[in-house]
């Protein structure tokens, strides 16, 4: 007796294919699955067998044997139970083989027969899609991510006897409503944020731009209050962003409804390297990838490591992180804004403050953690002091609401310029000499700065995206001397 199920394993942001082939012979009764199973998957054996039993089906006594093909992929988790319990169904004609031949299965079975989620159900359902299949079957807390999908019916399965209902027929597949963008009222405002007009401009632009941004100075300036009201001036996401945050979400575990706001990820300070990446095996997203379309952001950017701040060159500069192990090459999406905020030495107060007592070595150990190289890939610095009394007392501050809207203008500008989803901090070398023309002074500005401040090649790119986000934040075409200056000002460091 043999049957064939379907469904799938996560490789990376991905949902890979994978065929459950059982086979039940003569022979002593006994369970065997092969095909690189994890712990997680050799002990389905045990929950199916229970979950058989307990709602009502009979459990084959021969020689079982499970083959998840492809063999040499490895397979992880718990997600594999309902194809498993599907094709035992199916083999011992407890349950109509059509069932295992037009939907994909995921779900993690409990002891009596109830289905409980499993991780991607949204990559899944586009798995599906792909092979031609009618339908995916999955616990009801993953169906309203996966019926984002088009093209493909989705069925809720609490409980594997509903598997016979599934065949039947008589279960409707879920609706596919468009996502409703959710209220930004519970979001931290920008008004909570009094003075400081160079820091709000800062936070306009990076936003508008999906800039890097790092704040430095002493505690109690307002760096990680403000850099936390960033969400609250990004545009919202579109359609297709939405099912990529989600997708991204649904892989890491988190079940429920599309995410319909852009992800901020705020890793701790002892966060390592793999983890703010991405890897192991098989490889699964770090911090950079779980804030894909959103702000990852550093606080304390002198307490992290330096070797997993040195992770982030390659991802800030190419949008995605590649995983690289034996059983081949993933690729993490990764297209994200860096803000950080830091103090200028260990103590907090700064070498320039008179009240510093830090070791001049260990000051230049902790401003050490930030190589030469990622603060080159930094758009904007800004050195943050407390803002004085009258300006803390002071009320009428703008709201995230005026912000936001002059940004989503910018954003738009730049969509049509460069293609949906794209922003200037994104732009490449060919699109920088197409959108970024100058006219003679301002040509003559930048190349004043390229002497004075001795700006790489990176940064005299980045400095014309800075001049070209601050002139579509005017509403301006033409990038005026006013704007490359405003650029150049914003990039500027003080030296150590």
């Amino acid at each position: 007796m043999f049957a064939l199920a379907r469904t799938f394993t996560l490789i990376g942001v991905d949902a890979e294919p994978v065929y459950v082939e059982v086979d039940i012979g003569p022979g002593l009764p006994s369970f065997t699955i092969v095909g690189l199973p994890d712990a997680a998957v050799r002990e389905s054996r045990e929950r199916v067998r229970s979950a058989l039993r307990n709602s009502g089906f009979k459990h084959p006594d021969h020689r079982i044997t499970v083959n998840l093909a492809p063999a040499d992929l490895r397979k992880a988790g718990p997600g594999f139970d309902l194809a498993i319990a599907a094709g035992i169904l199916a083999a011992t004609g407890q349950l109509p083989r059509a069932v295992v031949d037009n939907f994909a299965m995921a779900g993690e079975l409990a002891l009596d027969g109830a289905i409980r989620p499993v991780a991607g159900a949204l990559a899944m359902a586009e798995g599906a899609r792909a092979l031609g299949l009618r339908g995916v079957a999955v616990a009801p807390q993953d169906v309203e991510q996966a019926a984002l999908i088009e093209g493909i019916d989705v069925m809720a399965v609490d409980h594997v006897t509903r598997l016979r209902e599934l065949a039947e027929g008589t279960i409707e597949p879920a609706a596919r409503r468009e996502p409703v963008a959710e209220s930004d009222e519970d979001l931290p405002d920008l008004s909570d944020l009094r003075g400081h007009p160079a820091l709000r401009r800062c936070l306009e632009i990076a936003a508008a731009g999906a800039h890097s941004l790092l704040l430095i100075g002493p505690p109690g300036g307002g760096k990680t209050l403000a850099l936390q009201r960033l969400p609250s001036l990004l545009p919202p996401l579109s359609a297709n962003e939405v099912i990529e945050v989600t997708r991204i979400g649904g892989v890491c575990g988190e079940n429920g409804g599309p995410r319909l706001r852009r992800p901020f990820r705020a890793p701790h300070h002892t966060v390592s390297g793999r983890a703010l990446v991405g890897g192991g095996t098989p490889p699964r997203p770090g911090e950079v990838t779980r804030a894909h379309r959103g702000v990852l952001f550093l606080d304390e950017l002198g307490e992290f490591r330096r070797d997993a701040l040195e992770a982030l060159r390659v991802p800030l500069e190419n949008g995605e992180v590649t995983v690289t192990r034996t059983t081949g090459t993933v690729s993490l999406p990764c297209r994200f804004m860096l803000v950080a905020a830091s103090n200028p030495c260990p103590c907090g107060n700064g070498p320039d403050s008179g009240e510093c007592d830090c070791h001049p070595g260990a000051i230049a150990r902790y401003r050490a953690k930030l190589s030469g190289a990622l603060a080159d890939r930094i758009d904007i610095t800004l050195d943050v002091e407390p803002p004085p009394a009258e300006e803390l007392i002071a009320d009428g501050s703008e709201d995230s609401t005026a912000v936001r809207d002059r940004v989503t203008r910018a954003r738009r500008i730049q969509e049509r310029r460069l293609g949906p989803g794209r922003a200037n901090g994104e732009m490449t070398p060919s699109e920088l000499r197409r959108h970024c023309e100058l006219e003679i002074s301002s040509r003559r500005t930048l190349e004043s700065a390229h002497h004075q401040l001795g700006l790489s090649a990176r940064g005299w790119d980045r400095c014309l995206r800075l001049a070209r986000t601050i002139a579509d934040l005017g509403g301006e075409e033409r990038i005026g001397e006013e704007h490359v200056s405003e650029a150049i000002e914003r990039r500027r460091r003080q030296q150590p």
